[in-house]
């Protein structure tokens, strides 16, 4: 308040915007609300102080107030209005001027610290509206900068913009990304489809996409640009039926080996292609790549016999005999010498490639490999402790019992079958199945085995020890039937010798079966890997030798 005492005139509202101004500038929040609440008393439909201080609180870093001056703005149907300079008026009503705006002029001078400065003074709404502003010749900021190549200025608007502005056009019918590609602004088209990968997509008047655009004037790398973004682009022809093939192959713009669009199209299949490309303009035919190569020449090099070449004929192509020079002897070199090179590489690159493949299955299958002896190990533990609490309450739990009492002949505790062949038997196996078990169980539990080989060999040793466990504990059961069955029913006891016979006998030799046959094909791959032929084996042969369903150890 102590302001208005010593101002010699009562203030107005330019003096108080003045002084609303200067605060901002000097970030003055508590001076710049005491303006604006006097600006407003003068003046309630003031917008230019509602700006004012939300830009200083802003500024401060008062979000959430400058929000709430934005809101009472908005409540109050206080609309904002755009001023201009006296040189941004005298443009406009100047005759042949484009009536560019300040932020025009900054962007088309590529002048990114102005257009900061010029973007610092409005909100992020005001901001887009701001942005999407054209002048005479329709021109958006956006797009000026595009046409110039700034693409620094490009990277600061496209924070404020939506694809919507992003794709206005000028009067001649281009958007910003059109004109773009039609000058050959690599850096600008990346900054572009990298905030909007969509517009590759948009189309002019003529439905012509920046891919034509850029394919007709001769940039290559904008056109490389935009089949990666997109190879689909390609495909999309203008309102004439015309694709960006066709505006290529007429321009006669070529590639890194000097052949035009109709070179690489008789490379595949399509005569439709063919045909539309020769249309436009017949001389394309007699065209010819950096090793005097025709179509022509190049669809009977790919043995086209029929097809390509027919089409090319039809068209007014001239067969080598009929217009190619004599060849020379150098130059046949070179060119054989070219053929061998790109077959070799070729070839190396292919090898690289079934190489790395069979790195992966390989890797694969030892995963596999590994996986199956983990699973094998715990298997055994678990069949080692059954064994082992099986054999060990046999003991305990002999037909006939213990003797109690004293007895002639008996001590006490001694099982009643104590003397019988059969319970000697029983003793003998079951005792040795139990200790066969247990050694297992603590070998599983002590050792830990990391490389692939040596866990091989342990899983050989322990699957031995329990094929042992198994056929011990087999005998000890079939010698205490000869006792449980009796002499009256000998034969039961005899079938179940014959039966667990059979079966014991059977499997076992068939695991050795199958452990002798594994080890033989090992030792023969292992013989084959060292020879001369082995290294000519295809990488199928490789994996058929290595990789097998099931195996015995």
């Amino acid at each position: 308040m102590g302001y208005e005492v010593f101002m010699p005139i009562e203030p107005d509202v330019v003096a108080w915007g003045s002084f609303l101004s200067s605060c901002r500038v000097h970030k003055y929040v508590d001076l710049a609300k005491v303006a604006a609440e006097k600006l407003l008393l003068i003046d309630p439909n003031n917008s230019g102080a509602y700006s004012a201080l939300a830009n200083t609180l802003s500024a401060c870093g008062k979000w959430e107030d400058a929000a709430k001056v934005r809101k009472s703005m908005k409540d109050k149907a206080v609309k904002k209005e755009q001023g201009f300079s006296w040189v941004q008026i005298k443009n406009n009503e100047s005759p042949g001027k484009r009536g560019d705006l300040s932020i025009h002029l900054a962007a088309r001078a590529g002048n990114l610290s102005r257009v900061k400065e010029i973007i610092q003074n409005y909100s992020n709404y005001e901001t887009k509206d701001l942005l999407a502003k054209q002048n005479l010749e329709g021109e958006t900021p956006l797009y000026v900068a595009s046409a110039n190549g700034h693409a620094l200025v490009i990277r600061e608007i496209l924070k404020y913009l939506d694809l919507q502005t992003v794709s206005i056009a000028a009067k001649n019918g281009y958007d910003p990304f059109h004109i773009a590609a039609k000058q050959g602004h690599l850096e600008v088209l990346r900054e572009l489809l990298h905030s909007f990968p969509n517009l590759a997509m948009t189309t002019d008047l003529s439905n012509s996409t920046a891919l034509h655009t850029a394919a007709t004037q001769g940039h290559i790398d904008v056109v490389n640009l935009l089949l990666e973004s997109d190879s689909n682009l390609a495909k999309i022809a203008r309102n004439n039926g015309k694709t960006v093939l066709h505006s290529a192959a007429r321009m006669g713009h070529l590639e890194v080996k000097g052949q035009t669009a109709l070179h690489m199209a008789v490379k595949g299949q399509n005569e439709e292609i063919l045909m539309e490309l020769v249309k436009p303009d017949p001389a394309v035919l007699s065209l010819e790549d950096n090793k005097g190569n025709t179509a022509l020449h190049i669809a009977t090099k790919k043995g086209r016999t029929q097809g390509s070449p027919s089409v090319l004929r039809d068209a007014g192509a001239a067969n080598s005999t009929d217009q190619r020079k004599p060849p020379n002897a150098s130059k046949q070199l070179k060119q054989t010498v070219s053929d061998i090179k790109h077959d070799v590489q070729s070839q190396l690159q292919q090898t690289r490639q079934n190489g790395m493949r069979v790195q992966k299955i390989a890797k694969k299958l030892k995963k596999l490999h590994i996986s199956g002896l983990n699973n094998v190990i715990t298997s055994a533990t678990v069949v080692a402790v059954l064994i082992a609490t099986v054999a060990f309450a046999a003991i305990f739990t002999v037909p006939g019992q213990y003797v109690e009492g004293k007895t002639h002949g008996f001590s006490l505790g001694q099982a009643n079958i104590a003397n019988n062949a059969a319970f000697l038997i029983f003793f003998v196996f079951d005792s040795m199945a139990l200790f066969i078990s247990l050694a297992v169980v603590v070998v599983q539990t002590s050792v830990v085995v990391i490389e692939q080989k040596t866990k091989k060999q342990l899983v050989f040793v322990i699957n031995k020890l329990m094929w042992m466990a198994c056929l011990f504990i087999s005998i000890a059961f079939i010698s205490l039937t000869y006792v449980v069955v009796g002499s009256h029913s000998r034969w039961l006891a005899i079938y179940a010798t014959v039966i667990g016979s059979l079966i014991m006998l059977s499997t076992i030799g068939s695991m050795c079966y199958c452990v002798i046959l594994h080890r033989m094909e090992e030792t023969k791959l292992r013989a084959e890997s060292r020879s001369f032929s082995m290294s000519h084996a295809s990488d199928q042969e490789i994996l058929n030798s290595e990789y097998k369903r099931m195996y015995a150890l």
